[in-house]
């Protein structure tokens, strides 16, 4: 096993983990800043506001995308592992 492979196995690792957790991620961040804006504006500043909205966006994008990321993570996971053999020796 040389530093270069080692190397992009952990690249790759994290290229995928950056495409799997930014679909939830950008649908949170737009999520808040559309409710930090009407808190703003209506000056409404409750706490539960803000949370169980989050929460039905991140539900509702595992929904849709959960699949497409599921599959994402099993193809890079079978890819190492019958990688791996050629790797290690």
């Amino acid at each position: 096993m040389t530093p270069e492979s080692v190397m992009t196995i952990g690249r790759t690792a994290m290229e995928i983990t950056i495409l799997v957790a930014s679909p939830v991620l950008l649908v949170t961040l737009v999520a808040g800043l559309i409710i930090s804006i009407f808190q703003a504006a209506t000056q409404i500043n409750d706490a539960s506001l803000s949370f169980i909205p989050k929460v039905i966006a991140v539900l509702i994008t595992f929904a849709i995308a959960g699949p497409w990321m599921l599959t994402v993570m099993t193809d890079y996971m079978r890819r190492v592992l019958t990688g791996l053999p050629g790797i290690i020796s």
